[in-house]
């Protein structure tokens, strides 16, 4: 065989092998779109993207956690019609409007026990129609000693809430229910059969003011929310 003969078999020879050896790879590597397989090749000197954890949910909505051995609490009180007073306690919604269905003038009061954290009690009472203010009296007086009373208002609160109501109150140490006027916004927080430290915030109130008000004929809601320790010293 000649020389030239024999190249030539040879370069027949090598370009089978080539394609043979690319026919076997091409069943080796997964179909993937070009595109895809030119991103990777990119994507590997660059740097990982890192991304923060979302953040952990605290009890009732807190924005840091109570610390060990305390209560979470968070009183909210309506604002605008469709806003609901709520109560919230231990992450445990005692007080929101869609429970009760209505969006009336009220005064919700919820009764938790001190020593157990157990909810005793949680009822609406409306000021706005119908004669609720003594019911409202003889509720917040049978709270049992050793209990944490909850109360904020939705709408107005203010209309047929009468002489004995407002007395009980103010003797929980309230100091704005005499202040109360329509669709004033209130919430309040207070203990009987013992006292709250010092720091804790009891009380918010905020009145209806049609230069001020948040919304039409409504004042803005307001809340006080913390930690409520389970042993007083």
């Amino acid at each position: 065989m000649s020389a030239g003969a024999l190249r030539t078999v040879l370069f027949i020879f090598a370009c089978v092998c080539a394609w043979y050896s690319g026919y076997l790879l091409a069943q080796l590597v997964p179909e993937v779109p070009l595109s895809s397989a030119i991103y990777s090749i990119r994507s590997i000197g660059e740097r990982p993207i890192l991304k923060a954890p979302a953040p952990k949910r605290q009890k009732c909505d807190h924005w840091s956690p109570c610390p060990p051995n305390t209560y979470a609490y968070r009183l909210l009180s309506g604002g605008g019609r469709d806003k609901y007073a709520k109560i919230c306690f231990e992450d445990e919604l005692l007080i929101w409007g869609d429970l009760y269905g209505t969006a009336g003038g009220l005064i919700n009061i919820a009764i938790v026990n001190y020593v157990t954290g157990k909810v005793i009690a949680a009822r609406y009472f409306d000021m706005y129609e119908g004669d609720y203010s003594g019911p409202m009296t003889k509720f917040i007086q049978g709270a049992p000693a050793k209990s944490l009373l909850f109360m904020v208002t939705h709408d107005d609160g203010s209309s047929r809430l009468k002489e004995d109501a407002k007395k009980t109150i103010e003797a929980l140490g309230s100091k704005e229910i005499r202040n109360m006027r329509f669709r004033s916004s209130w919430v309040f927080l207070t203990a009987k059969g013992f006292e709250l430290p010092a720091g804790i915030e009891r009380e918010k109130i905020n009145h209806s003011d049609a230069a001020k008000n948040r919304y039409p004929g409504w004042p803005a809601e307001i809340q006080i929310d913390g930690c409520v320790p389970k042993e007083l010293s």
